[in-house]
């Protein structure tokens, strides 16, 4: 009997570790897939699964603006145009005269038109030939495009549709067709491809401004081609912003976009490409804040980590009027590097946590380069900022095709993404661009 339940006891045992090593491969691998979307290199507020505003605020919300905000109310526009109902001379009920009205009422209200409706123009172009010496001259009027069968409002309404509204091609061909042009969304294709040509020009300027900035913010993100892997990288100033899809995301492209002779400084994430590329750097101290809150959430040595890392920080970025004289910031770099350099040396037990002060040890030279340039920011979220439309249009999109794709891609988002930067309308002034290549060619 004693053998018997020995017998027992043993199969069950067997079979509770073969569960156990089940349930451990499972862990395993649910933990991969939550790692995609929880690690520390994405931001609180992007995470799949953030913790509820309720519990993060401490509270309840309600509903409706908070105490004490001040309201607004939409201006009253100036009237373009004044309608007036048909006049009454007498009472509806007894007829008797009205006269004039006893008083008049005024109803603001904006309205926009209903999509005109297309116009097919002829455009007429003159020739001549002198009889005295031969020359050959020709005329053409500045709204006539040089080649195709389209306008310029086409070529404007197809790029703000597709790269403002975000619209994929035949969401723009439908579009287009409510104002009565019939395309199809290869046509639409060829029309961006145009008008990435016109604009292309632009996107040089705007390069060769970016070449000789004294400070570049730059990051890189994935981005489908065809099905393969390539990378849409961000290079933007105060003034500017460009994009360049590339296949590699290693230094070559900081060669090629940059040049080799860059003497500004990148502001950047911890990426290897950027310090093969140059020295001078300024490493993102949003990325290592956040590496060391998610370690701390999980780590409970790291909690004193980051806690210190984040006192240094506020020490350090402090007001620019509160910032210590040029003769002064030497030694408060030194200091903040010795700091930096006794929590990175500490003897810490779990490896994660000694994994990501290597990290802070090896970075030690580029922490601190915005306290020494006052022009540099201690972090490259102008950079991520202007790359959030690019994941947004990746989600829509999925893959560009080829590299007509790219070509049309990084032109057109470069222009439009420079022009709002600097304060100026595309829907101005992508007409008035096309219509002055136009007249050049």
């Amino acid at each position: 009997m004693i053998c018997q339940n020995c017998e027992r006891l043993k199969r069950r045992i067997e079979e509770l570790e073969s569960q156990n090593s089940m349930l451990r491969a499972e862990n395993v691998e649910l933990k991969r897939r939550l790692a995609v979307y929880e690690n520390a290199h994405i931001a609180p507020s992007q995470r799949r699964f953030p913790a509820s505003r309720r519990q993060a605020r401490g509270g309840p919300r309600y509903p409706g603006r908070p105490r004490g905000h001040a309201g607004k109310t939409r201006p009253r526009p100036k009237p373009d145009v004044v309608k007036a109902p048909d006049w009454k001379d007498r009472c509806e009920r007894c007829g008797t005269p009205l006269g004039e009205p006893s008083y008049v009422n005024h109803r603001i209200v904006e309205e926009i038109s209903n999509p005109s409706p297309k116009q097919v123009i002829d455009f007429l172009e003159f020739e001549w030939e002198c009889e005295t010496c031969g020359s050959h001259m020709t005329a053409r009027h500045p709204d006539c495009p040089p080649e195709g069968l389209f306008g310029k409002n086409v070529y404007v309404q197809t790029t703000l549709l597709k790269y403002e509204d975000r619209l994929p091609l035949r969401k723009v061909q439908a579009a287009l067709e409510r104002q009565g042009l019939t395309v199809t969304p290869s046509t639409v294709l060829e029309i961006l491809r145009r008008a990435a040509m016109w604009l292309r020009p632009e996107y040089e300027r705007i390069l060769q401004r970016i070449r000789a900035a004294d400070v570049v913010y730059t990051d890189e993100t994935g981005l489908k081609v065809d099905g393969g892997q390539y990378w849409i990288w961000v290079f933007t100033t105060n003034a500017e912003t460009l994009f360049a899809v590339r296949k590699s995301r290693g230094k070559k492209v900081l060669k090629e976009v940059l040049g080799e002779g860059f003497k500004g400084v990148i502001v950047c994430d911890g990426w290897k490409s950027y310090p093969n590329f140059t020295s001078r750097i300024q490493r993102c101290w949003a990325h290592l804040l956040r590496e060391a809150k998610y370690r701390a959430e999980k780590i409970e040595e790291a909690k004193t980590l980051s806690e210190a890392l984040h006192e240094l920080y506020s020490r350090l970025n402090s007001p620019r009027e509160d910032r210590p004289p040029p003769d002064e910031v030497e030694r408060l770099v030194e200091e903040a590097k010795s700091t930096m350099n006794s929590l990175a040396v500490r003897p810490y037990k779990t490896a994660e946590v000694r994994r990501f002060a290597v990290k802070m040890r090896n970075g030690i030279d580029h922490w601190f380069t915005f306290l020494t340039k006052p022009s540099v920011e201690p972090t490259n979220n102008r950079a991520e900022r202007a790359l959030r439309e690019h994941v947004i249009q990746r989600k829509i999109i999925g893959t560009l095709r080829n590299q007509k794709g790219t070509f049309i891609h990084e032109t057109i988002t470069t222009v439009l993404a420079t022009w709002k930067q600097q304060g100026l309308n595309p829907s101005k002034m992508l007409p008035a661009t096309i219509s002055l290549k136009w007249q050049n060619s």
